[in-house]
C-alpha cells in the first residue's frame, strides 16, 4: 500500500508539473497577444490557429540554441542558478491544497514563504556568477528589492492568518464563504498585490532586469536553456502569486470554473499594468516599500490582532 501511495504521489506531482509548464506556455502567449492588442498590433499569428502553438515554437527554439559559457564567468554557479530558480517556482506549487492523491500541507504558508525566501539567491548568483557589471548590478538591485518586498508580503499574509488561525491554505475556503477578505481588508489586498508584483521582479517594478539603463539586468550573460529556464520561473511564479491572492482575498481555493476565471484575472492585471505603466524610479521603490507598506501592514497587523483578542 505505501508504494501505491507513493506511486500515486509522484504522477500526482508530474501532471502537476506538466500541468504548470502548459499554463505557463500559454500565460506567454496571453501577454504577447494582451501587449500586442495594447500597442495596437497583432501580436503572435503565425505559428498554429491564430498562434496558438507559438509558445511551443518559442519553447524548441530556446532549448536548441547553442549554449555560450563566458571564460570569465564562475562556471558551476552560472550554470545551475537557473536550474536552481526554476526548481524553486515548482516547488511552491507543492503548497496548493488538493483533493486528491497528492501531499496536503497543514503549514503550506511556511513552506512558500521558504521557497520564497530561496528565490532570493538565485537572483543574486547568476547576477555575480556571471562576473560581468550589468549582470552584477541587476543582481543586487533584484536581491535588495526583492528582500524590501518579502518583509511587508509576509505582514500582510499574516494578517489574513491571524483571522483564520491556520497555516493551511485549504482553511481560507471556509472562512471566505460569507464574505471575501479583499472587502475586509481592501487597502491591504492592494498593497499585497503590488507587493507580489515587486516580488517576481514585473512592470513596474522590475529593476532586476532594467533593459533602458542594465541593458537585461541579472539575465544578461544568459542565452538558449538558462534564458529559458529564468523565464519559465518568474512566469511559473507569476501564475502561483495570481492563484495565492485568489486563495488568501478573493474567496479561496475550489476547483471550480470560477476560481480558474479569478486567477485568470489576476494574472491578466499582471500583463495590462505591464502595458500600462512606466518603470518606477529606484530609489521610490524603496520608500514605497519602507515608508507606506511597511506602516500600513504593521498597522492592519496589530488591528487585526487586537480584533481576534477582543473576539476571544
Amino acid at each position: 500500500m505505501m508504494k501505491m501511495d507513493l506511486l500515486s504521489m509522484m504522477i500526482g506531482v508530474l501532471i502537476l508539473l506538466i500541468g504548470v509548464l502548459i499554463g505557463v506556455a500559454f500565460l506567454v502567449l496571453l501577454e504577447r497577444k494582451v501587449l500586442g492588442y495594447i500597442q495596437i498590433r497583432k501580436g503572435p499569428n503565425k505559428v498554429g490557429f491564430m498562434g496558438l502553438l507559438q509558445p511551443f515554437s518559442d519553447a524548441i527554439k530556446l532549448f536548441s540554441k547553442e549554449q555560450v559559457y563566458l571564460n570569465s564567468s564562475n562556471y558551476i554557479f552560472y550554470y545551475f542558478s537557473p536550474v536552481l530558480s526554476f526548481m524553486l517556482s515548482l516547488m511552491m506549487w507543492m503548497v496548493v491544497p488538493y483533493y486528491f492523491n497528492m501531499i496536503s500541507f497543514n503549514l503550506g504558508v511556511l513552506f512558500f514563504l521558504c521557497c520564497m525566501s530561496l528565490g532570493v539567491y538565485t537572483v543574486m548568483i547568476a547576477g555575480w556568477s556571471s562576473n560581468t557589471s550589468y549582470s552584477l548590478l541587476g543582481g543586487l538591485r533584484g536581491v535588495a528589492q526583492t528582500i524590501s518586498y518579502e518583509v511587508s508580503l509576509i505582514l500582510i499574509m499574516l494578517s489574513s492568518i491571524i483571522l483564520i488561525l491556520d497555516f493551511n491554505l485549504m482553511k481560507f475556503f471556509e472562512y471566505q464563504m460569507l464574505i471575501w477578505f479583499i472587502f475586509l481588508m481592501f487597502p491591504l489586498s492592494l498593497c499585497f498585490l503590488s507587493s507580489l508584483m515587486a516580488e517576481v521582479n514585473r512592470t513596474p517594478f522590475d529593476f532586476a532586469e532594467g533593459e533602458s539603463e542594465l541593458v537585461s539586468g541579472f539575465n544578461t550573460e544568459y542565452s538558449s536553456g538558462g534564458f529559458a529556464l529564468i523565464f519559465l520561473a518568474e512566469y511559473s511564479s507569476i501564475l502561483f502569486m495570481s492563484m495565492l491572492f485568489v486563495i488568501l482575498h478573493m474567496g479561496g481555493y475550489d476547483l471550480s470554473l470560477m476560481f480558474y476565471l479569478k486567477v485568470i484575472m489576476i494574472s491578466f492585471i499582471f500583463i495590462w499594468i505591464r502595458g500600462t505603466l512606466p518603470r518606477y524610479r529606484y530609489d521610490k521603490l524603496m520608500y514605497l516599500c519602507w515608508k507606506s507598506y511597511l506602516p500600513i501592514s504593521l498597522n492592519y497587523l496589530l488591528f487585526f490582532v487586537g480584533l481576534k483578542m477582543i473576539m476571544n
